[in-house]
């Protein structure tokens, strides 16, 4: 469908080089509020974003939580954004930060060469069910992107309630110019209820793969139509990732047999095991 204006161009070409940047050095072990005070002076300045690169850096080093700078920012950065963010810092979730951030670069690379609503639309919508962030929360984020109308925003409302109860596949064909063009070659007269929201390809793909897995419907579309494809990060199966997986459980049996022994002496000082992560620069 039409594409939809937001930032100009360039903010977006930052904002990729932002997320593709932090992802990286966090690979390298480089604290959060670190990168963040190196970035805000390599990005364009003439964008936005080292402003809003400052005022993250400020936040991280407050709250110790970089989705609370971000959705702080709701001019600049999206709802669906902070909602991405928060979900990696949610100690729950098992949803890393790195996967988070590749999730947003690829998500801005798209919104700089002419994006559309269903484009990206189906990319956050696949991205939230990849990775099991919530659709409660995860679709009131995407709704609050101002790139969609009032046709969409109504439409992913729908989505939220039914999910689960109708193929996917169903909905984009008969929200599609595809449904309406053979509704009318019986009815030249006919008139949708809802007005369409994706185009005629979109329609033409989202027929051929109903009754199937969503995820065969997701791939079609990034090949034949260009959409954005959500990241597919495979989990470390090598010696060193075991290690680091067993130190891990060690620190946490440790902690727990350190509660046991003071609940028994009859007190427990929870300040013995530090900060937590979490709430750390380097926990983000």
């Amino acid at each position: 469908m039409s594409t939809t204006p937001g930032l100009d161009r360039e903010e977006y070409v930052e904002q990729a080089y932002f997320f593709r940047t932090f992802r990286e050095r966090l690979a390298d072990n480089q604290s959060a509020q670190d990168i963040l005070t190196r970035l805000h002076e390599e990005v364009l300045s003439s964008t936005r974003l080292p402003y809003a690169v400052q005022f993250l850096a400020s936040e991280l080093k407050h709250s110790g939580l970089l989705a609370n700078g971000l959705s702080k920012l709701p001019h600049y950065f999206t709802a669906f954004q902070a909602f991405v963010v928060k979900q990696a810092e949610d100690a729950i979730k098992r949803f890393a930060m790195p996967t988070a951030l590749l999730v947003l670069e690829r998500e801005a690379v798209y919104r700089a060469d002419k994006p559309t609503k269903a484009g990206l639309f189906v990319y956050q919508f696949e991205s939230i069910a990849r990775n099991r962030l919530g659709y409660v929360d995860g679709f009131s984020a995407v709704a609050a992107d101002p790139i969609y109308d009032a046709d969409w925003r109504h439409f992913i409302s729908l989505l939220a309630r039914q999910i689960g109860d109708i193929d996917f596949g169903d909905l984009v064909y008969l929200r599609s110019d595809l449904y309406v063009m053979e509704q009318r070659r019986a009815n030249p007269e006919f008139v949708p209820s809802m007005p369409p929201l994706f185009g005629e390809k979109e329609g033409k793909i989202a027929k051929a793969s109903r009754k199937r897995d969503p995820l065969y419907l997701f791939a079609a579309l990034q090949r034949q139509l260009g959409y954005p494809e959500v990241p597919r990060l495979k989990p470390r199966d090598d010696a060193s990732s075991k290690l680091e997986m067993l130190e891990a459980k060690m620190r946490q049996l440790e902690t727990r047999l350190k509660l046991t022994e003071g609940e028994l002496r009859g007190s427990v000082d929870l300040s013995q095991f530090g900060k937590p992560d979490l709430l750390s620069d380097e926990g983000v």
